[in-house]
C-alpha cells in the first residue's frame, strides 16, 4: 500500500513540475455557456464579470433551463443590452433525456463559435482574463482544454475538506493530463470545440444519466493528441460550496456515480489511487498496535510530507493557497468519505440532482 501511494504521489509531482502552456493573447472567438435553473440571483453577480472579460470576440449563452423564479424575465431585459448575451430557453425536455446535458445540447448548438467554454451560475471567474487565459491553450490540434475552478474560501471544517478535496481531484487529472492520459474535466472550466461535441453526437451513451455533462464526455474523447491544460491564478472560475456535509455527500455521490461509465483505461489508471488510500490508514492502525509501530509512524510520516510538497506545488502553479498542516487530519477524514461514498455510488442506481429540503 506504501509503495503505491508513493509511486502516485511522486508521479503527481513529477507530472505537475512539467512545463504548462500559460495563457496568451489569442483572440480565438470564442462561445461561453452558462446552464442556468432558478439561478437569477446568481446570474445578476455573473454576467457583470462575463461582459467585461478582456478578450477581442466572444458571445455569452444563457441556457434557462425550465426555471420557474425570475431567470427568464431577467434574461429577456439583458439581451436587449448587450448583443453578445443571448438566451436559449429550454420549456420542457424529452423523457429519458437528463436535462441539463438536454439543455446544454441545444446551447451549444446555438453557438455561432466552434470554441465552446463553460462555467456554471455559481462560479465566478477570478479575473478578468478568464477567457483569453483559456483561448491561449487553443491550437489547431487541440480540441478540449481542462481548466481548474476551485472552491471559495469559508470558515469551518466542512469548507477545508471540501477544498482539500477539490485539490486532490485536481492534481490528479492534471498530472494525468499532462502525462498524454487525460481521463476527466469539470464543467465549471472546461473548453472544447463544437464540431468535437457534435461529431462524436454529443452525450450520446450516457444522455439520460445524471451527472457527466463533464468529465464523462472528456473521458470519452479526450486523447493525447487533443487535449491541452491551462493553471494559473487568471486562468481559474471559482465556485461557492456546500454548507452541510449532507448537501456536500449528495454532491459528491452524483459527481462519484458516473465514475462507473467511464472507460476500462481510466478506472485501471485511478482505482488504484482510491483503492490504496482508503486500506492505507486500516493498514497504519494495525501497525501501530504491533512490534512494527516505528515504521508505521515513519511511513505515514513519509507520504504527509510528500502529499504537503505536492499539494504546495499545485498551489503555486494554481495561485490557491492552502494550509497544508492541516493535511494529516483531512487525510483521514478523506480515506472513510472515500469509503461510504464510494460504497454508496457503486451501489445506488438512481441518483436525484439536488437533495431535498
Amino acid at each position: 500500500l506504501l509503495a503505491i501511494q508513493l509511486a502516485y504521489w511522486i508521479f503527481f509531482y513529477v507530472a505537475l513540475g512539467r512545463e504548462i502552456r500559460s495563457g496568451s493573447a489569442l483572440n480565438v472567438p470564442v462561445s461561453v455557456v452558462v446552464c442556468a435553473h432558478n439561478e437569477e440571483q446568481n446570474l445578476r453577480e455573473l454576467l457583470p464579470l462575463l461582459k467585461t472579460q478582456n478578450h477581442l470576440e466572444f458571445e455569452i449563452i444563457i441556457v434557462d433551463d425550465r426555471s420557474n423564479d425570475g431567470t427568464y424575465d431577467f434574461l429577456l431585459e439583458e439581451t436587449g443590452k448587450d448583443a453578445r448575451l443571448k438566451m436559449v430557453h429550454v420549456r420542457s425536455k424529452p423523457e429519458h433525456v437528463n436535462g441539463k446535458k438536454y439543455a446544454l445540447t441545444l446551447a451549444i448548438k446555438s453557438a455561432k463559435h466552434d470554441w465552446v467554454l463553460l462555467t456554471d451560475a455559481d462560479c465566478r471567474p477570478k479575473s478578468n482574463e478568464w477567457i483569453r487565459q483559456m483561448a491561449g491553450a487553443f491550437s489547431e490540434r487541440t480540441s478540449i482544454v481542462l481548466g481548474y475552478s476551485p472552491y471559495q474560501k469559508l470558515p469551518g471544517l466542512l469548507n477545508r475538506f471540501i477544498r482539500f478535496e477539490t485539490i486532490v481531484t485536481a492534481i490528479q487529472y492534471f498530472s494525468f493530463a499532462l502525462s498524454g492520459m487525460p481521463y476527466m474535466g469539470v464543467g465549471r472550466n472546461l473548453a472544447y470545440r463544437k464540431r468535437l461535441f457534435f461529431e462524436n453526437k454529443g452525450f450520446n451513451g450516457h444522455i439520460s444519466v445524471t451527472g457527466g455533462d463533464d468529465d464523462l464526455f472528456v473521458n470519452q474523447h479526450a486523447t493525447w493528441g487533443n487535449a491541452s491544460v491551462i493553471l494559473n491564478e487568471r486562468s481559474l472560475t471559482c465556485s461557492m460550496p456546500k454548507v452541510t456535509w449532507r448537501a456536500y455527500f449528495h454532491q459528491k455521490l452524483r459527481h462519484l456515480a458516473v465514475g462507473k461509465y467511464y472507460t476500462r483505461k481510466s478506472k485501471l489508471l485511478v482505482a488504484p489511487v482510491g483503492m490504496s488510500w482508503v486500506l492505507f490508514w486500516p493498514s497504519i492502525w494495525v501497525t501501530l498496535f504491533s512490534t512494527l509501530w516505528t515504521l508505521g509512524v515513519i511511513v505515514a510520516f513519509l507520504r504527509w510530507i510528500l502529499q504537503m510538497i505536492t499539494v504546495v506545488q499545485f498551489s503555486k502553479r494554481s495561485g490557491e493557497k492552502f494550509n497544508v498542516l492541516w493535511i494529516p487530519f483531512l487525510d483521514f477524514i478523506f480515506c472513510f468519505y472515500y469509503l461510504v461514498t464510494g460504497f454508496k455510488a457503486l451501489t445506488t442506481k438512481t441518483i436525484a440532482w439536488k437533495t431535498k429540503t
